[in-house]
């Protein structure tokens, strides 16, 4: 089998090196160019066609996040973005996550020699990982091609043996024309996006917002064998102001419905779908397992904050579960939860050793719901490789909980925690992305 080709982009000559080296320490890949910036990186991956980048994401002239969308644009290929701790860092991989980024690692510390051996096992699992999922989006196409190839060689016969009149005319079908989804118009965004903490979309006296002005840009309205470009008016979400981390007492802490998420690669993404559609008044309270690091889950949740109409914050140990917030655990820790003797729900945050090699683990939340019997329960599991999550929700379904959710594959970017729940057996809906928080919204009325 011929080796993948790799571009290394950072702005540092010694990272360069180190991450060319442990790439190269699995004979699969072949580092075929490096770069300096993200402007130098656009013309490499345009000049070398490689099959998978990794890009730093602070870097000065054009920085990681400006160069991926870049590359999004016109080449799109898996990029595995290498982030500092830093707090323009921990934004900047967020942003790039929902950017298109296929996943992120931590920089290694160049003086840690362990450290260097860790950061190393992780970028070739991901690697290998972004490999198979796009043969298996590659399969995927292929097999669609040929299903469209198939019923174009049953027609073609019918149609070259029969005269079209029109008593035939009507019983072929006409080729399918796909239309790009009109942009919402502010009347249509003051329906869908319901901001709790602003009355009127656009009234920022009240809040001290400033209203968002539509930016003019490029949709695309494909026709059969014709690419026509239409100008559209997209507006930009409007950011909501990030409160502390601190829960609202006007919030009931007495409900009947608790979602479960667990999630990894591509989770963040697949998060922003879905969280942004949760209505303010759902009668649950939702707690969320995103495979990340330290520090990168506080980023994550303050960004998802910003986009939804719920309250989205990083767990904290003791916190009481309140309807309309969403728990995110907070990386490097295993995140449960427990009931109280009032009918209350806690969070307990411990350091407890990782489990299937993830600490927070998806497996270690739910089997903590099992012991849950006086609440509505609803599990799901998005986008991620590996399997954590799929033998407790198998452990949950069997012990009578019976709204569970897969992400189908058409929408995941890895196919790995959903595939092993749905191979065992224990998922009543598999649905794509944008469709589950409705079917969720729709179970808990």
């Amino acid at each position: 089998m011929d080796s993948y080709k790799v571009v290394v982009v950072d702005d540092s000559a010694f990272m360069r090196k180190i991450i060319s080296d442990l790439i190269e320490t699995d004979s699969i890949f072949q580092v075929i160019g490096t770069a300096v910036n993200g402007r130098e990186a656009i013309q490499k991956i345009s000049e070398l066609k490689p099959d998978i980048v990794t890009m730093d994401v602070e870097m000065p002239e054009m920085n990681g996040l400006e160069a991926l969308k870049a590359v999004m644009e016109s080449y799109p290929i898996p990029v595995i973005m290498l982030s500092g701790i830093n707090e323009s860092g921990l934004e900047e991989t967020i942003l790039a996550l929902e950017s298109g980024a296929f996943d992120f690692i931590r920089k290694p510390s160049a003086s840690n020699s362990q450290d260097i051996i860790q950061v190393k096992e992780l970028l070739l699992e991901k690697m290998h990982s972004a490999m198979q999922a796009k043969q298996r989006r590659e399969a995927r196409r292929l097999e669609e091609v040929g299903k469209q190839n198939e019923v174009i060689q049953e027609i073609n016969p019918i149609l070259k043996s029969k005269p079209m009149t029109l008593a035939t005319a009507g019983s072929v079908k006409a080729p399918e024309i796909k239309v790009a989804r009109a942009a919402p118009t502010r009347n249509m965004l003051q329906k869908e996006i319901r901001n709790p903490k602003i009355n009127t979309l656009y009234e920022p006296v009240k809040r001290n917002v400033q209203s968002v002005k539509p930016e003019h840009v490029i949709q695309k309205v494909v026709l059969p064998g014709i690419a026509k470009i239409v100008p559209k008016v997209v507006p930009k979400a409007v950011p909501k102001i990030v409160p502390k981390v601190r829960q609202d007492e006007s919030k009931n802490s007495s409900f009947q419905h608790l979602i479960a998420i667990g999630c990894s690669t591509g989770g963040p993404r697949a998060l922003k779908t879905l969280l942004e559609k949760i209505p303010e008044d759902i009668p649950a309270a939702i707690v969320i397992v995103q495979h990340m690091p330290p520090k990168f889950t506080k980023s994550l949740a303050q960004r998802l904050n910003s986009f939804s109409a719920i309250e989205v914050v990083e767990a904290e140990h003791g916190m009481i579960l309140q309807q309309g917030y969403a728990y995110i655990a907070p990386g490097g820790f295993h995140m449960t939860i427990r009931s109280s003797s009032i009918g209350q729900y806690a969070i307990s945050i411990s350091a407890e050793v990782a489990r299937n090699g993830h600490r927070p683990s998806v497996d270690t939340m739910f089997e903590s719901l099992l012991q849950l019997h006086n609440i509505e329960r609803h599990v799901v599991l998005l986008t991620g490789m590996g399997s954590d999550g799929a033998k407790s929700m198998k452990q949950l379904y069997d012990s009578g909980v019976n709204d569970t959710y897969a992400e189908s594959e058409e929408t995941c970017i890895v196919y790995g925690m959903p595939r092993s729940a749905v191979e065992l057996k224990c998922v009543t809906h598999i649905l794509p992305l944008e469709e589950i928080p409705n079917k969720i919204v729709r179970m808990l009325k």
